[in-house]
């Protein structure tokens, strides 16, 4: 695996291969890390790249951490907002 990817784990116990797109650290929600990748190879119905979150929290005493849901609305909409303003900075690089 590249450092890059992370192995996502869904309710079914199904393994996800997924390239981190970004992740960005917010202390509106208690020092909180997110992380915003794409599942590799998988497409929604219209055949776009699917994207989703999670909040990170990094343990201590070993090189990895953990992955949390993003229970509330206020925190979706802080990570779409990271989410839509990093899709401007490239369109309007390219």
């Amino acid at each position: 695996m590249e450092e890059n990817q992370i192995t996502i784990v869904d309710e079914k116990g199904n393994e996800h291969l997924c390239e981190i797109i970004f992740t960005f650290d917010a202390e509106k929600f208690g020092k909180k890390s997110y992380v915003v990748f794409s599942p590799v190879g998988e497409v929604d119905e219209d055949g776009d790249q699917i994207y989703d979150a999670m909040a990170f929290e990094q343990n201590e005493e070993e090189s990895g951490g953990t992955l949390l849901p993003i229970d509330s609305e206020e925190e979706w909409e802080m990570v779409q907002e990271m989410f839509n303003t990093l899709a401007e900075e490239e369109e309007s690089a390219e």
